[in-house]
């Protein structure tokens, strides 16, 4: 059997009879849409975060696309953000008809370089997007200091880094707005698609409450602003719900996972070697996945097939080099980190449930292919 970066089936099988519990609940509750499951989640996720308000929507990028509206972005307005991120945070930012506007990322954590920032800040920016790239905070405190210098909004893109902290503090409560994404991959995953957005500012909630729901307020039919049809399912809010009480379960055991990677592969890095993620200081780590870099990341891979381990990459193809992003501008060379490491990372397989046996496997046909290198 392939061994694969991800795999939801161990822990379905742990948590099988609370998901149906979740799914006969809501079937027989009376209320599809917009119903009490899905109000209970999002005053819940609210209060996990102590975020003053959520608005749950359908799925991750549709959160990042609402929340930009809701702060204010439209048609030629332009937004900073990375180029070294899933394609939906670019999808999220020219849905609005706003322009994204790339920074390089830093060599050490893969994240946002805040040094590059305000050289790319011009009359037209609204928005601050940093990604809190594969679990981990970008550098904040550099981001509201901009923010506040040029009077800018900052929306956290947080799709990756469910409960991870920076100084204490969790990623999704630093900014004006927090994106989140609850696709099945990542630390708190539906059974589905989902999203939701977390402010502790009214206006931009009800913004968002109306964005979400055609652009209506209260009264059905009535539509004060066209909006979209962006809103939660009630399963998957019922199952996000049961699933929110053992996040810090989840993160217990990807950090576990994160250790015993450490403890066996530490002694094969170094420079030209193995990388391992670090943590920066002040950061807790959530890892959705676990990037490690090497300068022969291509051929490891490809022996690493021999073994039936498929490995994933995150991301083999920045989003300023793909054709559908071609108009945009930037020429092969423009963002020179963000382009190397995209010939250098790949991700180990991370999820809570992954057996020991499994993961020592991976290990050990991993050390078996360096060494052959």
């Amino acid at each position: 059997m392939t061994t694969r970066v991800w795999d939801y089936l161990p822990e379905y099988e742990k948590e099988k009879a609370d998901i149906l519990d979740a799914v006969e609940q809501v079937f027989g509750s009376g209320q599809l849409i917009l119903g009490g499951s899905v109000k209970g989640f999002e005053e819940e996720f609210a209060a996990y975060h102590g975020a003053a308000h959520c608005t749950s929507v359908d799925n991750g990028t549709n959160a990042l696309k609402l929340a930009l509206e809701a702060l204010g972005v439209g048609p030629g307005d332009e937004v900073i953000t990375v180029s070294n991120t899933a394609a939906p945070t670019v999808v999220a930012i020219l849905g609005t008809g706003a322009v994204p506007v790339f920074v390089d990322v830093r060599e050490e954590d893969f994240l946002i370089d805040t040094d590059l920032v305000e050289a790319a800040i011009t009359e037209r920016t609204k928005v601050l997007l940093p990604v809190h790239l594969y679990g981990q905070s970008v550098d904040f405190a550099p981001l509201r200091a901009l923010a506040d210098r040029y009077g800018l909004k900052i929306l956290e893109d947080c799709a990756q880094s469910h409960g991870a902290r920076h100084h204490g503090d969790l990623v999704g409560t630093l900014g004006d707005a927090a994106a989140f994404s609850f696709y099945p991959t990542k630390v708190l995953g539906a059974y589905g698609d989902g999203g939701a957005v977390i402010t502790s500012d009214r206006a931009t909630d009800q913004a968002l409450r109306e964005l979400r729901y055609y652009g209506m307020e209260k009264v059905y039919y009535v539509v004060r602003t066209p909006g979209h049809n962006s809103r939660l399912d009630e399963v998957q809010a019922e199952i996000l719900r049961r699933k929110l009480t053992r996040l810090d379960t989840y993160l217990e055991g990807r950090n576990a996972v994160a250790r015993r990677y450490e403890a066996a592969l530490g002694d094969l890095t170094g420079p030209g070697r193995l990388q391992l993620p670090g943590t920066n200081e002040g950061n807790t780590h959530s890892y959705y996945v676990y990037v490690v870099r090497h300068p022969e990341r291509d051929r490891i891979i490809e022996a690493l097939k021999a073994h039936d381990i498929a490995l994933n990459i995150s991301y083999p193809w920045p989003c300023h080099t793909m054709s559908g992003f071609a108009h945009l501008g930037y020429a092969k060379g423009s963002l020179p980190v963000t382009e190397r490491l995209s010939q250098e990372i790949f991700s180990l397989p991370m999820y809570p449930s992954l057996p020991e046996a499994v993961q020592d496997q991976v290990i050990a046909a991993l050390r078996e292919v360096l060494a052959s290198l």
